[in-house]
């Protein structure tokens, strides 16, 4: 979109060819004012484009004309939380929240600001803040339960995120699958494979092409001791994410327990190519001393066998 100018108009007069009779007059001329309204409805344009940086310039003419708008600071800080600059989302949700104690879109932004900072506790605490000012909004149980997870309350993750499947929309099926496969996480993690399989298991049918369902499903097969199963979904994991060198590694593991050593040695192979081309330095080392180990018992079994 081009940019906005102070514009102006001049009315002109079509005159007859016996223009020499009338008077002469100088034409009106009108100005117009672009308002911080105006700038704001720009910078959500220009954010809903993903053009972040011009969006926050935008939102900067909307401060300047009226530094008290807590709606431009809380926008501000969504296109800084889009530019990975969480320190400045925190300070324009800080702000916003100043002028406007009841913005809820500021402390949830705020929340997730702090979030990925991995300070979770003040993540926590701005969304039970949103929690308070909208109990009906799904967004603010869900950040909640994810802040909750990571700080290793993950009981309380689950009553969460129970809460955000009651409020959430049901036409929202990704978002659905995006809530099951988090709260499956947490029963994992609370060894309670049981209820995180039948999470995963939702998660798959609502999103068929979200590999991370696939992946958590396929540690959950892993850890019940069902590697075939295991092997199945780390495979459609690496044909949605051919790159996941993690799931080489897990299908790798996984087929090595069945017995498929050709296999095992494959996947290692091409999961530490893949950690080196990241340039993932600790994990290509770890997978190459994996490699050795399982060479080497491979090796062993093999001697055995021959004796």
């Amino acid at each position: 979109m081009t940019d906005f100018w102070q514009l102006i108009f001049s009315i002109i007069i079509a005159l007859p060819l016996n223009f020499l009779t009338l008077p002469a007059h100088s034409s009106p001329i009108f100005i117009t004012q672009i308002t911080a309204i105006d700038f704001l409805e720009l910078g959500v344009d220009k954010m809903q484009r993903g053009d972040y940086q011009e969006a926050i310039k935008n939102f900067n003419q909307v401060i300047a004309l009226e530094k008290d708008f807590a709606v431009a600071y809380s926008d501000r800080c969504l296109a800084y939380l889009q530019l990975q600059d969480y320190h400045q989302a925190v300070t324009d949700c800080t702000q916003a929240i100043n002028f406007a104690p009841n913005n809820f879109e500021a402390y949830l932004n705020r929340g997730v600001a702090h979030y990925r900072q991995g300070d979770y506790s003040a993540a926590i605490v701005d969304h039970n803040q949103a929690v308070a000012l909208k109990p009906y909004d799904f967004r603010a149980y869900y950040n909640r339960g994810l802040a909750r997870a990571k700080d290793g309350k993950d009981s309380e993750a689950i009553l969460d995120f129970n809460l955000a499947l009651t409020q959430i929309p049901r036409i929202s099926s990704l978002l659905l699958a995006d809530i099951y496969n988090d709260r499956g996480l947490a029963h994992f993690v609370l060894q309670d494979i049981q209820a995180a399989m039948l999470d995963f298991n939702l998660a798959i049918r609502l999103n068929v092409n979200d590999y991370r369902a696939y992946f958590n499903r396929g540690c959950a097969c892993g850890q019940n001791g069902d590697d075939f199963s295991a092997v199945r979904d780390f495979s459609e994991v690496i044909r949605l994410n051919p790159s996941n060198a993690q799931a080489y590694v897990n299908r790798g593991v996984a087929q090595y327990r069945l017995g498929y050593h050709l296999g095992a040695i494959s996947d290692l192979q091409k999961a530490s190519e893949y950690f080196e081309n990241q340039g993932k330095k600790v994990a290509y080392k770890k997978t190459l001393d994996l490699l050795k180990n399982l060479r080497q018992q491979i090796s062993s079994v093999t001697e055995i066998a021959l004796f």
